[in-house]
């Protein structure tokens, strides 16, 4: 147990990662975050899934219930090669559910371990289509970024202010509201680290883009599975570009496609979790 908080820490590379559990079935469910997300915005998720499946949640170090690195954020292959560690632990092939940023990740584990991946699941993944200008400067701010971060929360700020901005922020961003139970997000959103990571990611967003170009010039992607996941119900005018985006990802296998839902919002895992059982069974 990791004070509080259900689940274990296990070392993974070099980094001890928060991990929860739940099922026996298979093959293997690895839920993966977006920007700032912890664990347990995949409980409506997991709680469709985990009577025919390993569902395996984790949070990144400095998010959830994982200490930070203690080095600069993560680059796009450490990213994948995490994934590979995680799977790797189960033993076979791995279904990879992955939201907003770690759309990201994603696509670079499949890229660079086809062989640990039975299929994907990307919730209205994060897109970049052109490589974006000096991403490399503006990665080099993601260490200061989260430095500034982590001093702004040893103030006291995160441990008083972090919970209740993540409340209010779930209420207006879902349907659901907040689907944590309240001592789970005190324990995690007022953690001064917690504040750094996620301003530290946000820095490195770019220069993550950049480099998943950069790795499909030269890693193909593998014939597997492929659902993603678009949410039009918080995209300004008719959302036609992010559809096209999208569609453009799914395109990326011939086992692709696209489900498009027009009134339900980024945070799908919450307001719509049994899109996602759904997507992953039909895989």
């Amino acid at each position: 147990m990791n004070g509080p908080l259900p689940g274990e820490l296990l070392l993974v590379g070099d980094d001890r990662l928060h991990v929860v559990e739940e099922g026996t079935g298979t093959p293997p469910v690895l839920l993966t975050s977006g920007l700032g997300g912890a664990w347990f915005d995949w409980n409506p998720v997991a709680e469709l899934l985990r009577e025919r499946h390993r569902v395996i949640a984790f949070d990144r170090p400095g998010l959830g219930g994982s200490p930070p690195a203690g080095h600069r954020p993560a680059g796009l292959c450490a990213e994948a090669d995490r994934l590979a560690g995680l799977a790797r632990r189960t033993g076979e092939a791995v279904i990879v559910v992955a939201h907003s940023l770690a759309g990201f990740h994603a696509e670079a584990f499949a890229r660079r371990y086809p062989e640990l991946v039975e299929g994907l699941v990307l919730v209205d993944p994060s897109v970049e289509q052109d490589r974006p200008p000096h991403a490399w400067r503006l990665s080099r701010l993601a260490p200061a970024a989260g430095l500034a971060g982590r001093a702004i929360g040893m103030t006291g700020l995160a441990r008083f202010a972090g919970p209740r901005i993540r409340g209010a922020v779930m209420r207006r961003i879902t349907e659901r509201g907040d689907v944590a139970p309240p001592e789970f997000s005190r324990a995690v959103y007022g953690r001064a680290h917690v504040l750094g990571t996620l301003i530290a990611e946000n820095a490195a967003y770019r220069q993550l883009a950049a480099d998943l170009l950069t790795l499909r010039e030269s890693a193909p992607f593998p014939e597997v599975p492929l659902c993603v996941i678009t949410a039009l119900g918080d995209v300004r005018g008719d959302g036609r570009g992010w559809r096209r985006a999208h569609a453009d990802i799914a395109a990326l296998s011939p086992y692709g496609r696209q489900i498009i839902l027009p009134r339900t919002g980024h945070l799908v895992q919450i307001d719509r979790p049994e899109v996602i059982a759904e997507a992953v069974d039909r895989l």
